[in-house]
């Protein structure tokens, strides 16, 4: 059947605005609340999903991969808007890449039935990286082939409902998502974003006959590019999309690092206990809440004593951005003394991040439209999108460089590298060579296996980390909380005491839950996969029972609990456990980071408020040419 190519001649609202609206608030739920628990499921529940428990991803791990499929998600806009302007036209890529992104929801509901999950969630992730990244550039243009010259003033008013649909659908998503992985799991909490993902494509789908189809341009594509010196704009627009890029290196942040300090802190707000991955909804409500303010009462009172040009908001919000991350690094540097501040301090920052959104990303966008060639408008939203790609990746490469791999675990692949699978099915203890690469010598490690997985590492026999641990013990035992390390010094007096290889033992305090004995190990260098030690925790007090008519929409303990029980895990320790400190130990060798805390924050903070003093110049220097449609 023949589709209509041109807007009809129509004053009112084109018949197929609903199902675009529709059609994105149902994607940007399945989007945004697939996004809010990756992270956390990375970290905390990936290795629980197998019939085998597996190797749990550290933080910094977990922050790699999301802001991998992040970079991604922002790549493949250019690979659709090739297909909708060359090959297929707008409709029919939407259609093809919805399929495929409702695959990748698929393939993460299905994680634990067959198979690798691990395995499937990467799969998955793929899938809803091509699908999502790719409609980005074929939806909003979309709207706009929909209307003609008689009815065009509606599009500001269509583009508000995109945007409000947008944040509504992100808000919400980002509350029900982590509640339902916390109390029924990851089949749920990656299943209804699919299921929603699937009604957004029905609906798109429906309207079918309603759309306007703009045909694909073929070859003439290429032609237009290069016309109106369309290459000469984009290079110069390139030190933009830098400056941009470390924006939202910084801004996405809030997916990963900013829901792990969120595990260590005080999450009572506003009469709630909140879930770590729920506190990202602020941010859709401040998007709300902070535009029209700054619309109508911020911008018009500061253009009467300093005119703002898009470059001076930018430049305003990089400087907001720095801010929002030194609050942010200023909370952690409490969590690192052991200290548990209110999660109102992240909201704190989230303000400060979402005014920062509002002056660079809105406005950076807009700016860069304004300087593109009528030809090339959509290619520089796609350039766009690419800086935050970018940004991604540099926060995923900085992360990458930060691990600091086991060697203990180098060593057991190595050693069980090649045997039968039958060999692993009965419970093993394996001896792995030391620094020296020989087996039988005193920095030996023995590691004791079940069902082929790692269960506990067995160190180097050391009288001094045996003392720190008791001492630990008797110090916790009641109750008391995780010393300081300055108490911890007045208690075991002047030294912590050396380990075999005459290395001083230190004592760290990661949160206040957490701490470690450390020491640089047989290689005697810090911060090598050598660095042996115990890491001690206490476990996180259940939060004070509330009685609200909730209660009875989930289980009565969330399913990480239960899925434990399933699996045996921790039973054993606790049938162990002869005494009443409540310490949870576990040996290491390598596997921390190279930058972790407040330090981490830091950097950030630093780099963000580099790159918005060497935005000054660049603000100065640039000429705007501005290009609007007839």
């Amino acid at each position: 059947m023949a589709y209509r190519t041109s807007p009809a001649d129509l004053e009112g609202m084109p018949p197929g605005v609903p199902h675009i609206i529709g059609n994105e608030a149902a994607e940007r739920f399945s989007f945004y609340g697939m996004k809010a628990v990756l992270a956390v499921f990375m970290a905390n529940y990936l290795h629980y999903m197998d019939d085998r428990v597996g190797t749990a991803m550290s933080s910094a791990e977990a922050t790699e991969n999301v802001h991998i499929f992040n970079a991604f998600v922002y790549l493949t806009p250019f690979l659709g808007a090739f297909l909708s302007d060359i090959l297929l036209g707008k409709y029919r890529t939407i259609i093809l890449l919805s399929i495929v992104y409702c695959a990748g929801h698929a393939a993460l509901a299905l994680m634990g039935t067959s198979g690798s999950s691990a395995w499937w969630m990467f799969a998955g992730l793929g899938l809803i990286a091509l699908g999502s990244g790719g409609i980005k550039p074929c939806v909003s243009a979309h709207v706009g082939d929909q209307f003609g010259s008689k009815n065009a003033h509606l599009l500001p008013r269509i583009f508000n409902w995109f945007y409000f649909s947008i944040n509504i659908g992100a808000a919400v998503s980002m509350v029900l998502t982590p509640w339902l992985l916390e109390w029924y799991g990851p089949h749920w909490a990656f299943g209804v974003p699919g299921v929603l993902m699937a009604i957004a494509t029905v609906v798109f789908w429906m309207g079918r006959h309603r759309f306007i189809h703009v045909p694909p341009a073929g070859l003439r594509f290429f032609k237009e590019m290069f016309a109106e010196g369309g290459i000469l704009v984009l290079l110069k627009l390139v030190p933009l999309y830098l400056f941009v890029a470390v924006f939202w290196a910084l801004f996405d942040q809030t997916g990963s690092t900013w829901i792990f300090q969120a595990q260590d802190m005080d999450r009572e707000f506003l009469g709630h206990n909140w879930l770590p991955s729920q506190i990202q909804s602020i941010n859709s409500v401040f998007v709300l809440t902070f535009i029209p303010i700054f619309t109508y009462v911020i911008y018009p009172l500061v253009g009467r004593v300093w005119k703002l040009t898009p470059l001076r908001k930018i430049g305003l919000g990089l400087f907001v951005m720095a801010g929002s991350f030194a609050l942010v690094a200023l909370v952690q540097q409490w969590i690192d003394g052991g200290q548990r501040p209110n999660i109102g301090w992240q909201v704190m920052a989230y303000a400060l991040l979402t005014a920062a959104e509002i002056m660079v990303s809105i406005v950076a966008l807009e700016f860069a439209y304004t300087q593109a060639p009528k030809t090339m408008k959509s290619l520089v939203m796609c350039f766009y999108l690419g800086a935050v790609s970018v940004g991604n990746f540099l926060v995923a490469g900085i992360n990458h460089y930060i691990q600091i791999p086991s060697a203990a675990q180098e060593q057991l692949d190595q050693a069980i590298e090649g045997l039968p699978a039958d060999w692993r099915d009965s419970p093993r203890s394996v001896a792995l060579a030391g620094h020296d690469g020989l087996t039988g010598t005193d920095d030996d490690f023995m590691a004791q296996l079940e069902e082929g997985t790692l269960v506990e590492l067995e160190l180097p026999k050391s009288a001094a980390f045996d003392t720190l641990l008791r001492r630990l013990r008797d110090l916790t035992a009641d109750g008391e909380p995780l010393p300081t390390p300055e108490d911890f010094a007045e208690e075991i007096g002047e030294s912590a005491g050396e380990d075999p290889w005459g290395n001083p033992i230190r004592y760290e305090l990661l949160n206040s839950r957490t701490a470690r004995l450390i020491s640089d190990g047989p290689d005697g260098e810090s911060n090598t996969r050598w660095d042996i030690g115990y890491r001690v925790s206490i476990p996180e007090p259940a939060p004070p029972e509330e009685e609200s008519w909730a209660d009875a929409l989930h289980p009565d303990e969330p399913w990480l609990e239960r899925r434990k029980r399933e699996l045996g895990v921790g039973e054993e320790s606790a049938e162990a456990a002869e005494d009443d400190s409540p310490l949870e130990e576990e040996t290491f060798v390598g596997g921390q980071s190279k930058m972790h805390g407040a330090p981490y924050f830091r950097f950030f903070t630093w780099l963000m408020l580099g790159t918005a003093i060497a935005f000054i110049p660049f603000a100065l220097v640039y000429r705007p040419r501005t290009y609007l449609q007839d």
